[in-house]
Order: structure tokens, then sequence, then C-alpha cells
């Protein structure tokens, strides 16, 4: 069977080596891929912000299955183009991921269907930011209502601040069409999860959770970011929890899309904070998270594959996974400057001594190759991901991978998992 994989980053990676290990896959192709993707697949330029062009690769190519990694090609409409076609495609329609590009319709739906989320208000003006901020107490949450790559979200400490913040989206200096229009929420407290499923339009089947660290800094402290490092252990959901989570958010979000005439398929993300009032959805995600997949996918012992063509073919059940009682943590390697302003092209090296230490993946995020040598392409540069029978010798074994990579101005967390292992 071929396979073609959409995107460059490091959850395309981590899919990357899990389809890899599937024996039915003859061929693995990742269209555009990165440094670390070229060792998994054959990696074909394609410009992600045209449809065309990815429609064009995959006609070249014929895949018998596709599977679209990040966002944009999903609001691009990639998902109906291929189906149109009658190309086997994973991932939901450009309408349903309507729950990730449009934080304002996700609010709307959420209350609608009776899910659980923090207060809002929607603002198409600096007036209605002005009128909203009255309604709410200090600190608060701005955010960008379209796709803003991990960075349209603030925490604002005062009102003052909360406007100046929205004020400055929505006039597009600092995310463009992004920001057009805004969302403002009440700032929940409590430990965030990542909660996904897999659904077919109508059943869904978690997969286990994973706890990310959004924020710049150590103690989750400085700007938000796309996200830092990820872990994910069996302690994080019990039984009882996942199930009240598949009943209340999973399968209500997957019911009421039917309903409304956006079928669902394809993985769920729901960003969650775990509140004194019980669980709250913060967002959802239409694909897999990053960088919660990495650890995630050091956790799956079965076919990817497998479960991906059950969400396609309108098949899915409770037993298209087999998880593994292991931990996994994955720490962030980035560039100087990230999430802010940053230079590439920085020269790279340990990579591969990581790789030897045990239980240890390092996924690549924004890396390039030339004349084989490993340099900087991006933000988030590597996933150093680790598997171990603990979390405390997971978290051990990601830091000694980590300490043997070298590149000018790198930066990353030295608390990943930490919370959880103070508990």
């Amino acid at each position: 069977m071929k396979v073609l994989l959409i995107g460059n980053g490091g959850r395309e990676h981590a899919l990357a080596w899990k389809l890899r290990q599937s024996p039915r896959i003859t061929k693995l192709c990742c269209a555009p891929g990165n440094g670390g993707i070229s060792r998994e697949a054959e990696c074909i330029p394609v410009d992600l912000k045209s449809l065309e062009s990815i429609v064009g690769i995959a006609t070249q190519l014929k895949p018998d299955i596709s599977v679209v990694g990040p966002e944009l090609p999903l609001q691009l409409g990639i998902v109906d183009e291929f189906t149109r076609r009658g190309w086997p495609v994973f991932g939901p329609t450009r309408a349903a991921a309507q729950l990730e590009t449009s934080k304002s319709f996700a609010k709307e739906f959420m209350q609608r269907h009776r899910i659980p989320t923090s207060h809002y208000a929607i603002c198409d003006s600096v007036d209605d930011v002005s009128d909203a901020l009255g309604r709410f107490s200090t600190p608060l949450v701005v955010k960008a209502d379209g796709l803003a790559a991990g960075k349209g979200v603030v925490i604002c400490k005062t009102k003052d601040e909360a406007g100046s913040t929205a004020a400055e989206m929505l006039s597009g200096k600092m995310l463009g069409g992004a920001g057009a229009r805004v969302v403002i929420e009440e700032c929940l407290k409590g430990d965030e999860l990542s909660f996904l499923v897999l659904s077919d339009g109508e059943r869904v089947a978690p997969l286990v959770a994973a706890q990310d660290h959004k924020r710049a800094g150590d103690g989750d402290t400085g700007p938000n970011t796309g996200g830092m490092g990820a872990y994910s252990i069996p302690q994080l959901l019990d039984e009882q929890m996942t199930n009240w989570l598949l009943q209340h958010v999973a399968r209500p979000v997957i019911d009421g899309m039917k309903a409304e005439g956006m079928e669902y398929k394809g993985i769920l993300y729901c960003g969650l904070m775990m509140t004194a009032r019980g669980p709250m959805v913060l967002e959802f995600n239409c694909r897999f998270g990053d960088p919660e997949t990495q650890p995630i996918m050091m956790r799956l012992d079965s076919d990817l594959l497998e479960a991906i063509e059950a969400s396609i073919e309108g098949r899915v059940s409770d037993g298209d996974f087999h998880w593994s009682q292991d931990a996994s943590v994955c720490v962030v390697m980035a560039s100087g400057g990230y999430p802010g302003t940053i230079e590439v092209g920085k020269k790279m090296s340990g990579i591969d001594d990581a790789d030897k230490v045990e239980g240890v993946k390092v996924f690549h995020a924004g890396t390039s190759v030339r004349d084989g040598e490993v340099y900087t392409a991006g933000g988030r540069v590597l996933g150093v991901t680790s598997r171990a029978a603990t979390l405390q010798i997971a978290v051990d074994r990601a830091y000694e991978a980590v300490d043997k990579i070298q590149f000018d101005g790198a930066h990353y967390r030295k608390d990943i998992g930490a919370r959880a292992l103070q508990k």
C-alpha cells in the first residue's frame, strides 16, 4: 500500500515513524516533509498553502490513502477535494474543521450542544471589546478567531492589557487576518489536558491522554507557544473520567456536527482545563496535536494505519488502539527567540548520539538537510522523545538526549513533566 502524509512538522515525523512500522505500507511519501522525515519517507516538495499544489502531488503519486497532518490544508478544503475525486483521505471536511479554524464557531457550537466551556464574548470591533470587558474579571484570555499557529492566545492580567491586545489583533498588525475577530474568555484555573479521539462520523475511540506545556519558560512563565513539550502516562485519566469525557464532550461534538450536516471524521483533539467546576473545553483541534503526538505515538503498540482506515471506512470501534502502560515524554528544543523573531540555518550536531540513548527517538520539527548536515529551519526544531517504565526514567532519558544536541541559540524547558513527578 502507498501512503501520502501531508505536512512538515514534529507531529508529521512522529506519524511517519509510526506509519513506517505498518507491515502493509510498501511506500511512504511525505509532502513536503523535513530533515528527519526524509529518513522515514520519500519527501516531495509541495506548497502547503496551495490546494492546487497538494492535489498535483497526489495526482502524480496516486496514493491508496492520504493522511493530513496540519490544520491549514484542512481549512483549504483538502479533504473535500480528495473525496470529490474519490481518493481515500484521513481528516475532517472544511466545514467540520471550523471547530479549529474559527474559535467563535467552536464557542457557539459548544453553547448549542451544552458542552462545558468557559464564559466568552465574541468581538468584531474595539467597541465590542469595550462593552464585553465589563462582564469579565481578571485575569482573562484574548484569542484570535482564526488560525495563528499557536500564537493567537494571550493571557492578560488587566483589562487595559486585554483591550490593547484585542485592538492589536483586530487591526491586523499582530496576526493578520486571523485576528479580524476576537474571542474574550474567562481565564480558567486547573491542569490542562489533551484528550484525543478517533471518529468515523458516528463512533469514537479514545487515544491515551497527554499534557502539553504551552508557556515558553520553566514554571509556566513567558508567552504562549505552539507547545514546548508534553508527556503521557496512564495515570493522567482513569476509566471513569475517560467515560465522562466521551459522554459529555467527544460524543456530543460528533453527534452535533452530524446533526448540523457536517459529519466529522478523523482525529478530534479536545484541549481541556480540569477545573474545580469539572472539565472545561479550552479549544478543539481537528488533527493530531503537536507536540502531544510525539509521546502518544511512542505509547501506541498497534498499527496506526489500521485505525486510520477504520475512520475513513466508517468502522471505528473501541478496539482500534492498543497502548503501552509505559510513560513517555517529549522535550521541544527551539530556536533562539522563539516564539518571537528567530534566525534559521544554524548547523546542528549530536542528533545521532541522542537517538542512541535507550528508549529515545528524536523527532524533527523544523530542520533541513544540506550535504549530509542538519540545520535549523523553524521555531520549534526538535522533539526529543522517550518511553520508559516510569515517567522519571523517561524524563531522565529525554534530558540525557537533549544534552547531546547542540545548535546556536537552542533553548528548551527543563521542567517537562515536573508537576506530575511532584504529585
